[in-house]
């Protein structure tokens, strides 16, 4: 059985992608996952050569064939995303390509055709294979996107008899973010000591919970409000979920980021102690 694991947070900006990257070094035999699809940037810690790219194709747009269409309108009035202007033009960015147009359309002037939202990457790293991908912005379907991520990854561990896949999730609780926490191993929540920190925890922790995902927290920076660190760990006691690590703030993980470094491969001390690799022990079973 694979071990899948996801590290997801409440908020962007917590250091859920760093940590992701520090963790990465510590397994043999893996498969990485960048889900973060809206705004993918670990391949920017793990970088790797393309061995593969290519389109994804989300869901179908109509096409109008003007020379059929008699401009009744129909299509226009039938909408409810209002994609359909009443001279007969299409709003891509509006259209949810629900194909109601196409049902109702008199003379079959519509017709539905496959959208390109996104591109997926195959990647080779000196830790293991990567896969990868890229909304377009502005395009829905992340979550099917991610599902398709999740599964060349399962794809990849099969063929290449790889034990372990680690999914960098997107922050939130969203449709990517669910697509990405169904079915793993466990679930790694990095959150901060700060007001919108907590607020968006509840948030996931509620989303993790409808879901019976295994869960604990990482309070990243957690010294830089000792108080708010506190009051966090008393709501996941409550909640009935660990707080795993406590990691300081370090200026030196920030110079790693920015040198562009992977924190846990650099000389900081947190990397070296005994928490870290009881958690790095907790993440291999």
């Amino acid at each position: 059985m694979i071990n899948e694991i996801v590290i997801i947070s409440g908020k962007g900006g917590t250091g859920k992608t760093s940590l992701t990257a520090s963790i990465i070094p510590y397994f043999n035999d893996l498969v990485i996952a960048d889900c973060d699809v809206d705004a993918p940037d670990l391949n920017i810690l793990i970088q790797g050569d393309t061995v593969e790219e290519k389109d994804f194709i989300g869901f179908q747009r109509p096409i109008i064939n003007y020379d059929k269409c008699n401009y009744c309108g129909l299509c226009h009035t039938s909408c409810n995303f209002n994609a359909i202007s009443e001279d007969i033009i299409i709003n891509e960015s509006a259209c949810e390509g629900c194909k109601v147009c196409e049902y109702v359309c008199p003379t079959n002037a519509i017709t539905m055709h496959d959208t390109v939202i996104g591109k997926i990457f195959h990647r080779k790293t000196v830790f293991g294979p990567m896969i990868d991908a890229r909304l377009i912005p502005g395009e829905e379907s992340s979550g099917k996107l991610v599902a398709e991520v999740r599964k060349l990854a399962r794809e990849v561990a099969y063929k290449e008899n790889r034990n372990t896949i680690i999914i960098d999730g997107s922050p939130g609780i969203a449709c990517n973010v669910i697509s990405a926490i169904t079915g793993v191993s466990k679930a790694i929540i990095v959150t901060e000591p700060t007001i919108s920190g907590l607020h968006d925890l509840k948030k996931v922790v509620h989303l993790i919970k409808m879901f019976s995902v295994e869960a604990k927290v990482i309070i990243n920076k957690y010294d830089l409000s000792l108080s708010k660190a506190k009051e966090i760990k008393k709501y996941l006691d409550l909640m009935g979920i660990e707080t795993i690590l406590e990691i300081p703030f370090d200026i030196e993980i920030v110079n790693s980021i920015s040198n562009l470094q992977i924190p846990s491969t650099t000389n900081i001390p947190f990397f070296t102690s005994k928490k870290w690799f009881e958690f790095i022990e907790y993440l291999r079973k």
